[in-house]
């Protein structure tokens, strides 16, 4: 086990058909050197630990361990670290692959730098059913190695290249003291503060990981880092603080006034840029109503011109008030039935509202003439042109439950 140079660290949870995909994959890695895989099961409840019992049979150079409950996926991580014994550790998702070549020059370049404690790279976004790289998450123009403590120009690499250090191999002797517990301050920026703390950092411009987007196991599958990237803008931020921090505390960093403002607009803006990516995001899942709050924060941080804000704005108020209208009339009790009055394309009018998330228990009906008092009573309006507000009220409809055009997007500015 001492002469171990690579510990690939695979924590995972009731995954057993990823888990056995992943293990695919490294049964075909051809490393020139000695590798192992730390499996860190966060106790299971199905076939995980038979699926990586088959492969320790095949010879594959596993060490399985299962932690008696789930303790989330912080510590199961830091499990399967704990147990590495290789001079460098990877962390690999049990849905993810490595990129031999690339790993190959990550492990070169730290055996030639001892004094590099991690070794980054972007990563590539991949498409496992057709087998090809879709994009790179971000990029590197030329390999850079930061020397110990040079926090200010990292931080500045990181700025002006949107840069997310999450995917690194490490010196495994500098992990027990970088790995900790984040709650507020995103833990990739957090980390690499340790990290440069202890010695130096190095980007390279050659990935050597790869994310799967596109799974060939689960269509629909979704990726839990297009959650962080859907609500942690302000993780980030935090992240980049407690980074400035840790330099500041070293006695490294300006802390004058002046350079202290410049350090506040820096980390404004790497967080509004994200929220730009956020709202693309929720956007897309048809939560309009959360696209348009974060559009609301982005223009009062001066990023109002953005491309992903220009984008949507024309549709957003629409949307919006759309999305308004099915909360209210899913938030009543009783209510059974949505009246279009006035309005040019009452069944358009009716997708939009069940896209954008009416119950589909409430029935989408046009203008009705119709006195049924029972219906009345189960009914919600929704009205092109405020003038026709007293009609319906004579009918009989609840006036709070009368909702004009007007009403639902006076208040969408943007």
């Amino acid at each position: 086990m001492k002469d171990v140079k690579l510990s690939i660290c695979i924590p995972t949870y009731n995954r057993e058909i990823y888990i056995r995909n992943a293990l695919e994959y490294c049964e075909a890695y051809n490393f020139s050197f000695s590798y192992e895989i730390i499996v860190s099961d966060n106790a299971s409840t199905d076939a995980t630990g038979a699926v990586v019992a088959e492969f320790i049979a095949k010879g594959l150079p596993i060490r399985y361990f299962r932690r008696e409950v789930n303790g989330g996926s912080g510590p199961n991580l830091a499990n399967a670290f704990h147990h590495a014994v290789g001079e460098y550790s990877v962390y690999l998702a049990d849905d993810d692959l490595l990129v031999v070549s690339g790993v190959e020059e990550a492990i070169r370049h730290l055996d030639q730098n001892p004094e590099v404690v991690a070794c980054h790279a972007p990563w590539n976004m991949y498409d496992e059913v057709e087998g090809r790289d879709l994009s790179q998450f971000y990029a590197v123009e030329e390999d850079r190695t930061f020397d110990r403590q040079d926090f200010f120009d990292m931080f500045r690499f990181i700025f002006e290249g949107h840069i997310f250090p999450e995917i690194a191999i490490y010196r495994s002797s500098a992990l027990r003291s970088c790995w900790v517990p984040r709650e507020y301050c995103f833990w990739a920026f957090s980390y690499l503060a340790h990290f440069l703390d202890q010695g130096a950092v190095t980007f390279l411009k050659q990935p050597f990981y790869r994310s799967v987007a596109v799974s060939k196991l689960n269509a629909t599958r979704q990726q839990a880092g297009h959650d962080d990237v859907m609500t942690s803008w302000d993780k980030y931020r935090g992240g980049l603080e407690y980074y400035l921090h840790i330099a500041a505390q070293r006695g490294v960093l300006d802390m004058s006034e002046e350079a202290c403002a410049v350090y506040e607009q820096m980390c404004r803006i790497f967080t509004l840029i994200r929220m730009s990516v956020a709202i693309r995001f929720w956007y897309a899942r048809k939560d309009y109503i959360t696209a348009y709050e974060l559009c609301t924060r982005m223009v009062i941080g001066g990023q109002g011109d953005h491309p992903e804000v220009v984008k949507i704005a024309k549709t957003l108020p629409t949307l919006v008030g759309l999305q308004t209208l099915a909360y209210q009339v899913n938030a009543t009790s009783g209510i059974c039935c949505l009246v279009i009055g006035g309005m040019a394309d009452p069944d358009y009018i009716a997708a939009l509202l069940y896209e954008t998330g009416l119950s589909p228990q409430v029935v989408v009906i046009a203008d009705t003439a119709a006195n049924d008092v029972d219906m009345i009573a189960q009914s919600a309006v929704f009205i092109g042109d405020e003038v026709l507000r007293e009609e319906y009220e004579a009918k009989g409809y609840q006036p709070n439950l009368i909702f004009s055009e007007l009403e639902l997007t006076q208040h969408v500015l943007i």
